[in-house]
């Protein structure tokens, strides 16, 4: 598959915004309008250099100046927290298609893209991904497999049936039982297996989300349940991005 040719150059309102002067300004003006003296006397700047910055922000149609309806000599900056908040969703765009201002579980990616996840056991972190997938009802189907499969952790059927996902009936899966299957995405969920994916046919779009394996993160599985749930949580707004992201993705295209 293809990658979509990306602007490397960082959206109008970060290289605004990241102006750490330019920043406070934006600060002091979202919250009153005041006038050029006294936001340098806030910021202990100089007028002149203030004065520079608001030009610039002036410019990109952020502030505006408006002359005091009390005394004509006085000009009040004002912010335009609208294009404020346009320019922020922009900026998110350009980032990651899930980060626009839309609702990511409202995602609809074309109907039969496929997705494999794979981690060493196949015990927790890819069958939660596989499920959060196959629970979202996009049509999109998953998979998962791992390199050293074992049984199904207790923990991660528990913590998925207390969000509404029953995996119970889940059964660990070797990656070479996949060996030759055609995947639009092949995901990677722990370190290890990445360095062991192998190559599936028709070149599928690769991502690799480095996730700590929640077992190992205590010598029972009562202590280790709360690493089940952070994993879940995090595999959750994952799986949320992706999905949103391929919402947007052409047939051949990849986004990751």
């Amino acid at each position: 598959m293809t990658r979509l040719p990306r602007d490397t150059t960082p959206p109008a309102f970060l290289r605004l915004a990241g102006n750490r002067l330019r920043w406070q300004i934006l600060q002091e003006l979202a919250r009153s309008d005041r006038r050029v003296r006294e936001l340098s006397d806030a910021l202990g700047r100089p007028q002149n250099v203030v004065s520079y910055h608001l030009a610039r922000l002036r410019a990109e149609a952020l502030v505006s100046a408006r002359r005091s309806s009390a005394d004509g000599r006085d000009t009040y900056q004002c912010l335009d927290l609208g294009r404020c908040r346009h320019l922020l969703d922009e900026a998110g765009a350009a980032l990651h298609p899930g980060l626009a201002g839309g609702d990511p579980v409202a995602a609809r990616p074309r109907a039969g893209t496929t997705v494999l996840f794979l981690c060493t056991g196949n015990s927790a972190r890819s069958q939660m991904a596989e499920a959060f997938v196959n629970a979202s009802d996009t049509g999109v189907r998953a998979s998962s497999a791992g390199s050293h499969p074992k049984a199904l952790h207790p923990n991660a059927v528990r913590v998925m049936g207390e969000l509404g996902v029953d995996i119970a009936g889940h059964r660990s899966k070797h990656l070479d039982e996949f060996a030759g299957q055609r995947f639009d995405h092949v995901v990677t969920l722990c370190d290890r297996v990445r360095e062991v994916c192998p190559e599936f046919p028709e070149h599928p779009c690769l991502a690799h989300w480095s996730i700590p394996d929640p077992s190992l993160e205590g010598a029972t599985d009562r202590e280790t349940y709360p690493a089940f749930e952070r994993s879940a949580r995090e595999l959750s707004d994952r799986v949320r991005f992706f999905l949103h992201a391929l919402e947007l993705e052409p047939a051949t295209t990849e986004v990751n």
